[in-house]
């Protein structure tokens, strides 16, 4: 091929396109992956703010982003790449009508009982156009570069572009939780996006301009060149190698989020991290090394085999040891995807195959799984499945390596029978007692983590090893032996039957995530006795009381049913209605097989209202209400929306004149009390804060350690809350209060953390 000479001028445009195409490939990257946790917070308040709307959204934008890269593969079709610039900018245009982004009201409120449909639904309508347009960028302007700098080393080799464009949606998402989040209301992060959808759009024109003079002679050339297609069986190892990842972050994410907090800090954590590694291994050079990068998957892996019956306690090293988990594990597969990419021509079907991958990797944890699995399984399951994805020996293992793995096998297998052992056998808990018999059996399993470490280059044995590791941390983590187990899109829901003498016998005991939600002793003399956050000792139960003692009828509403414990608390005379967003939770604490506290407890019906409780409340007459107990919980944290000052003042609308309306805010890892008091400040409303510690010597469930604020319209509303003496004025706060616009969770954590370690 002869040499094609540029004139000075086309010299200059030659040397600044591949910084052009850095720019606009960041850009993109960085728009496409600030949206997702915008617009999913846009629409978590609908939704309860359950942690199944950030994996049900990801679904979608996996499956918008498939989208995006099949327009991006059949636009190749077009030979001019001009005409091609020019459709992209016709499709730009197009979608810019969406802009700014908001949540469409065409669809109406969600239904509880099948809220998929409708969430697929608003986001397909709100955001698709501008995500999809803008995600087909990163292979479009690849396979432009390629074409441009045909014959030139970096036209060879255009996947670098794609580290390029990972680097921007990682910065974007590592920028959203720490500077944008706090610092950006709502509805100046909608502004700024559409101002940058205009900046890219401006440099896709600049594109346009500049492109299709450097193609020169190379246009035909590249175009009259195809590598052979990519044969089927690597076709369907590429969508593997993708899907495992996809389906690992969701999984994750659920795990770290029904922990924690269903918050966008958490929620980009992993999908930051999923970015990063494709930074990493489609770098020239990797930063880590596939070598390097086996050892440190296989050692955590263990660990998180080894520990994955564990939810509560140090959860900071659990989010460590969890996200370093996935992150190698990631990194591994996404290693062996670059190690199989084939030639620049090939680009836009390679993206194809791995967008197709994260598709269904993302619809199984998302859709699938919860229809399936009755606890969330898939997260150790796909964990221990990915493991047959590490680089396959071809000879035959060494003797010492079977009686490795042989040792492993047996010790897992054998732990859950010691741990049994343990429970029923006073003299070998004796032994034990130090540690405790979870820790106990726990510490044993590291025999079993070292055996596969050690076994890590046979695939099958370190598989099969890591197999029964889980199944036995499981088993010896689950903490009750559990009667029910139910999941429906909100989490899963699960009773357990435990023996308390102290409350007569056995007692039922409610579980969503890894928070305990209730109980009630099945003995006849305790029956009644509300429980846990619900006793009359707490915050809850004395407000309760204190509502009473005013006069014989009191009109109550609870946000949250749980097991129905507040119903305990109702008179003949009271009105009670429950607010629940889970028609499963309404349908397990009406079942007198498991709770009674509402079917037998309660003097009178009981009323519950299924929905979203903002959309719903909004529906109920004003002041009209007694007392109010916002008790809603997603896992360990109540929704945010639910804790602003419009959702405070909806509240304090409901209230008749010296109504008061309770917020249960007991949680382990945020501090989300003082957004609330300098809301309520803010409205001019009175509060009054308790914490109560629960009573060493109370029966395990009788009663809990509670945290609530009470808020009334009038000083007088709390008048008999600050004769008790135990509800105490806060001192004055700087914190800045929640909005519907404006929500700070990474600075709860903060709070939280800094309350801990003082």
């Amino acid at each position: 091929m002869t040499e094609h000479v540029l004139s000075p001028a086309h010299r200059r445009i030659d040397a600044i396109t591949p910084a052009a195409f850095a720019v606009a490939i960041f850009t993109s990257a960085s728009l496409v992956f600030l949206v997702q946790p915008m617009a999913t917070k846009l629409v978590l308040p609908l939704l309860g703010g359950s942690p199944s709307v950030w994996n049900t959204a990801m679904v979608f934008f996996q499956a918008a982003l498939l989208a995006g890269y099949l327009y991006a593969h059949l636009l190749q079709r077009i030979p001019s790449v001009r005409w091609q610039a020019v459709t992209h900018l016709v499709l730009l245009a197009a979608a810019a009508v969406f802009l700014p982004l908001s949540i469409t009201e065409t669809l109406g409120d969600p239904d509880p009982a099948a809220p998929i449909g409708w969430l697929l639904g608003a986001l397909f309508l709100s955001v698709g156009a501008p995500f999809a347009i803008l995600s087909a960028t990163a292979p479009l302007l690849q396979a432009w570069y390629a074409r441009a700098r045909y014959g030139r080393p970096d036209g060879a080799n255009p996947y670098v572009l794609y580290a390029a464009s990972n680097l921007g949606s990682f910065l974007a998402l590592l920028a959203y939780p720490i500077l944008i989040e706090p610092l950006a209301s709502l509805s100046g992060q909608r502004i700024g996006w559409t101002v940058g959808y205009g900046v890219f759009a401006a440099m896709i024109v600049l594109l346009a301009v500049i492109l299709p003079r450097g193609l020169g002679a190379a246009r035909t050339a590249a175009s009259d060149e195809r590598s052979p297609p990519i044969p089927w069986t690597r076709k369907i190892i590429l969508i593997l190698l993708a899907a495992a990842p996809s389906s690992l972050m969701l999984g994750v994410t659920a795990h770290l989020s029904t922990d924690v907090a269903s918050a966008p800090f958490l929620w980009v954590a992993p999908l930051a991290l999923y970015l990063l590694t494709f930074v990493i291994a489609f770098q020239t050079r990797p930063w880590i090394p596939l070598p390097v990068t086996l050892i440190l998957q296989a050692t955590f892996t263990v660990m998180i085999a080894a520990m994955v019956g564990m939810t509560t306690g140090h959860w900071l090293m659990l989010l460590g040891v969890h996200l370093a988990a996935f992150f190698f594990t990631t990194l591994m597969c996404h290693q062996q995807l670059a190690a199989r990419r084939p030639a620049p021509d090939r680009l836009t079907e390679f993206y194809l195959l791995m967008s197709l991958g994260g598709v269904l990797g993302g619809a199984f944890t998302a859709l699938l799984a919860p229809a399936v699995f009755e606890t969330v399984l898939e997260y150790p399951l796909v964990m221990v499945l990915v493991c047959l994805a590490r680089p396959w020996l071809g000879t035959r293992p060494a003797k010492h390596e079977v009686w490795l793995m042989t040792a492993g096998l047996t010790i897992a297998v054998a732990v859950p029978l010691l741990f049994e052992m343990m429970r029923y056998d006073a003299s070998l808990r004796t032994v034990f007692s130090e540690f405790g018999l979870t820790a106990t059996a726990q510490i044993i399993l590291g025999a079993a983590a070292i055996c596969a470490f050690l076994v890590r280059d046979r695939v099958v044995m370190f598989t099969a090893v890591v197999a029964a590791m889980t199944l036995s941390a499981h088993y010896i983590g689950r903490g009750y032996d559990w009667s029910l187990s139910e999941r429906s899109f909100f989490g899963v829901m699960r009773v357990a039957v435990t023996p308390d003498p102290k409350m007569g016998g056995d007692v039922h005991v409610l579980m969503h995530g890894t928070t305990l939600h209730g109980a009630q002793a099945r003995n006849p003399d305790f029956a009644c006795a509300p429980t846990m956050y619900y006793a009359e000792t707490t915050p809850l139960g004395q407000a309760a009381q204190l509502i009473q003692a005013r006069g014989p009828g009191a009109v109550i509403g609870v946000v949250g049913q749980g097991s129905g414990a507040m119903a305990a608390y109702k008179r003949a005379s009271d009105q009670m209605t429950f607010f629940e967003i889970d028609p499963m939770v309404d349908r397990l604490s009406r079942d007198p097989k498991w709770f009674t506290f509402i079917s037998a407890c309660a003097q009178g019906p009981i009323r519950t209202v299924l929905g979203d409780a903002r959309l719903t409340l909004g529906k109920e007459p004003a002041g009209s209400y007694d007392l109010l107990v916002i008790d809603a919980f997603s896992s360990d944290a109540v929704p945010t929306h639910l804790l602003t000052r419009e959702a405070i003042e909806g509240y304090l609308k409901l209230l008749k004149p010296k109504g008061v309306v309770v917020l249960h805010l007991s949680n382990r890892n945020l501090e989300i009390t003082l957004p609330a008091v300098a809301a309520a400040r803010e409205l001019g409303a009175a509060e009054l804060h308790q914490i109560y510690i629960e009573h060493p010597d109370a029966a395990l469930m009788a009663e809990a350690s509670t945290e609530a604020l009470a808020i009334s319209p009038t000083p007088e509303g709390l008048a008999d809350f600050k004769a008790d003496g135990r509800w105490r004025k806060l001192e004055p706060t700087a914190v800045r209060p929640w909005t519907d616009d404006y929500v700070n969770l990474f600075g709860a954590l903060v709070r939280s953390m800094k309350a801990r370690a003082g």
